[in-house]
Formats: C-alpha cells, sequence, structure tokens
C-alpha cells in the first residue's frame, strides 16, 4: 500500500510543478518578448542501495518556446523588434549579459537606455547611454542617431549600435528572472558575437508568444489531476485502515 501512496504523493508534488509553470506562461501572457515553457511529465525509477521497487513521476520543463510572438504596431519610434531570429543583450540583475526579445525602449533621466523591464540595454561599446536629445532614431541595424537637445535638425549624430545577437539556440538556457543566458557560461567569460546580419522594425513590439487558452486548458487539467493523486492516496489509506482492521479481527 506505500507504494500506491508513494507514488501518488510524487504525482501530486510534480502537477504542482507543472502547473506553477503554465500559471507563469499565462501571467506573461502580455508581456513583450516573453517566450513561454514547455513542460513535460515521465516515470522515474528510485536507485539507491536496494531492488528497485519504487517509482516516482517528475515533471520537468525542457526547453522553452522561441517561436516569434506577434508584432504589434505602435508607432513609437523607440519600439523596436528584431525580425527572425536573434536576441537583444541587456545586463542582468547579476552583473552579466543576457539576453531578451523585449524591445519597447525608454531612456532614464541618467541617459541610460532601458527596456520596458528597467534592464539595461547593450551595445557594442557596454552599456547603451545617450545625451540628452531632441529627437531619436533607430535603424534597420540598430545604428541609433539623436538630434541633440538644442541643435537644429542638420546636427543628426550616430551615437551608438545595439548589441544584438544569434546565439545557437540549443547553448540557451532560461533563468529563473525570464532571461537567456549561454549554458555553462561563468563570469568574465566572451558572449555571444555580434552577428552584423540581424535586422530591427521600428514602431513594433513583438508580444508574448504564450496561447492563453492552452495555457488556462492545461492549468485546469493538472489542477483535476492533482485532485485525482489526492482522492488516490486518500483511498490507500482507507484500504490500509480496512486492511489492519480485518487482521485485527482474525
Amino acid at each position: 500500500m506505500d507504494r500506491v501512496l508513494y507514488i501518488a504523493m510524487s504525482g501530486a508534488k510534480q502537477n504542482m510543478v507543472s502547473q506553477t509553470t503554465h500559471a507563469n506562461n499565462l501571467a506573461n501572457a502580455s508581456t513583450a518578448g516573453f517566450r513561454s515553457d514547455y513542460t513535460q511529465s515521465r516515470a522515474q525509477p528510485v536507485f539507491g542501495d536496494h531492488f528497485p521497487t519504487r517509482a516516482f513521476a517528475m515533471a520537468e520543463r525542457p526547453a522553452s518556446d522561441l517561436r516569434q510572438g506577434p508584432l504589434q504596431e505602435t508607432g513609437r519610434p523607440m519600439d523596436v523588434t528584431i525580425e527572425g531570429e536573434g536576441w537583444f543583450v541587456v545586463q542582468g540583475a547579476d552583473g552579466e549579459e543576457a539576453y531578451t526579445r523585449s524591445g519597447d525602449l525608454t531612456v532614464d533621466p541618467q541617459g541610460r537606455l532601458l527596456n520596458g523591464r528597467g534592464l539595461q540595454m547593450m551595445s557594442g561599446g557596454g552599456p547603451a547611454v545617450l545625451p540628452p536629445f531632441e529627437s531619436i532614431e533607430i535603424a534597420r541595424d540598430g545604428t541609433i542617431s539623436i538630434q541633440g537637445q538644442g541643435e537644429g535638425a542638420e546636427a543628426v549624430a550616430e551615437v551608438l549600435q545595439l548589441r544584438m545577437v544569434n546565439p545557437d539556440p540549443k547553448t540557451l538556457e532560461k533563468g529563473t528572472d525570464g532571461l537567456f543566458r549561454i549554458r555553462g557560461r561563468q563570469p568574465g567569460d566572451p558572449g555571444a558575437a555580434i552577428d552584423p546580419n540581424m535586422s530591427l522594425v521600428s514602431g513594433f513590439i513583438e508580444g508574448s508568444n504564450v496561447n492563453a487558452v492552452t495555457e488556462l486548458t492545461q492549468v485546469l487539467a493538472m489542477n483535476r489531476q492533482y485532485e485525482m493523486q489526492v482522492k488516490l492516496m486518500k483511498t490507500a489509506d482507507e484500504n490500509s485502515a480496512a486492511t489492519t482492521q480485518l487482521l485485527s479481527a482474525q
């Protein structure tokens, strides 16, 4: 009877893990550039100094869905999206470079170029910082041109170029912060090389590639499976109590 309890208990626990992943996808259905996560479940034998008579369920997040999300026209010159594959390079909370598709850009009072999540955008020469400007334009190759504050329209100057990379998707992994990084990269190691063939579309942002209907359906399915596992544990407990009572009566 303990085998039934163990299998049901581990199954219920992994149902909660899967439900968390799908709930996170659903919560980010409107987050610019978000990539949804896949989940899968499988039976895993218990190994150790004993005969392997036990197995447990295990839920995994094997990969993320890297397909492009829908483009949303904004007409705003600082909203940009990458055509096809590739990534913007940003500075993560740990100070190391990370990759995102979020191109809803803003400039803070210090002149730092940030995306919608408040992450520092990176250029070919380091953190992207802009001087005060009257107007701004971002070219298809990521080159940013500005008309300096207090200057005429003829004083347009190129100030920096956004760093965009296109590493092999198989080398990327998604962190708990939603950013992608090269798997196994250590602090200080060189990041992905700039890809000169990438191009941008201005006036658009890329939406999340989450299918809200699918994710909601999965959340409900995981909830039903969890309830089934709990009922199985209750049934196993009732059967165990009935067996004990029967043996006591003999």
